[in-house]
């Protein structure tokens, strides 16, 4: 039985407990870590961005399968106590996987990514093939001026673009990535060209024989 602080971690900002269906214009994607190494992702968020600039959250925990630094729990709510229950890495990303792979994807900085990338080597799993948007080089195109004035992380883009997400929870940082993509489109005038909905992708999640 999970804990009330599971549970509560679990749905604490209202996100999806299961991805929409597709397809989508792209992917805003963030992962938050249980310790030291890059590798031990305990939670992944996703934001799905549709032509209208539509955004829908999914948030979900995983079971790192090592120990918790006290730093990393502080900094972002997550223990050995709320994974109880969750799945593992290769379980939750082969879920993912296809969606991930036929979508272009956002990140703030390349944490994410490379995160992604180290989990998969340490499972022996394949990598994701999408492209993918680094929203700070997107942010500093934006709004220059921001550099030497707090830069271009999200709390500062937070601040500056009265952005209202939970900085280090995973869903919440990738709702915000995604907003920072919409918003510098809108400061720059036009959109990214290569960010765009696929017509031949429609994805359906759930049971098979329950579509």
């Amino acid at each position: 039985m999970q804990s009330a602080q599971t549970v509560d971690t679990l749905n604490r900002f209202g996100h999806l407990s299961t991805p929409p269906a597709g397809p989508f214009r792209f992917i805003a994607l963030d992962v938050e870590t249980a310790g030291k190494s890059i590798s031990s992702i305990c939670q992944i968020g996703l934001c799905f961005v549709n032509d209208a600039g539509s955004m829908q959250t999914y948030s979900v925990l995983i079971d790192p399968e090592g120990p918790f630094e006290v730093f990393n729990t502080e900094l972002h709510g997550i223990s050995a106590e709320t994974v109880i229950g969750a799945g593992t890495f290769p379980t939750v990303y082969a879920s993912l996987f296809e969606v991930l792979n036929t979508h272009s994807l956002v990140q703030h900085s390349t944490f994410d990514e490379k995160a992604i990338t180290a989990a998969c080597a340490r499972y022996d799993l394949p990598m994701i093939s999408s492209h993918w948007t680094n929203s700070v080089s997107i942010a500093r195109r934006a709004w220059p001026s921001l550099k030497g004035a707090g830069g271009h992380g999200l709390a500062n883009l937070k601040k500056h673009l009265g952005l209202e997400f939970h900085h280090h929870d995973a869903g919440e940082d990738a709702r915000a990535s995604a907003s920072v993509i919409l918003k510098a489109e809108e400061a720059l005038g036009t959109p990214l060209s290569y960010l765009r909905t696929n017509r031949q992708l429609n994805f359906q999640f759930g049971n098979p024989s329950e579509r």
